[in-house]
């Protein structure tokens, strides 16, 4: 049970071109949104579109794939988990940040 524990899986689109950071120590981090879609009919039995994007953040070998073959509006499934993080704003107001954090990456819809 606990390789399922904090566990997220996504398949949607990629909302912006990725953004690649070369850091100090050789390694690389991209971060992306993805939109996933959940379809459904409504009362009146109207289909319906809910969307939800997701900050994802990749580093070392998963960043290298993405920062080859990943661009807007690719559709992708990644694997991964939730972290939470803060940071103080200029102003002293404390913020508070959950991403996906990917460790694999599938590829997917056409070339």
């Amino acid at each position: 049970m606990s390789s399922i524990k904090n566990h997220v899986q996504l398949v949607g689109n990629v909302g912006g071109e990725p953004t690649i950071t070369n850091l100090e120590s050789g390694k690389k981090v991209a971060r992306f949104s993805l939109a996933t879609n959940e379809h459904y009919k409504n009362a009146k039995g109207e289909k319906q579109t809910d969307t939800n994007w997701h900050t994802v953040v990749a580093w070392g070998k998963t960043a290298e794939i993405i920062e080859k073959f990943v661009v807007k509006g690719k559709e992708i499934g990644i694997t991964g988990k939730l972290k939470t993080r803060t940071y103080t704003t200029d102003d002293g107001n404390e913020r508070y940040v959950t991403e996906v954090e990917a460790n694999e990456i599938l590829l997917l819809g056409s070339k």
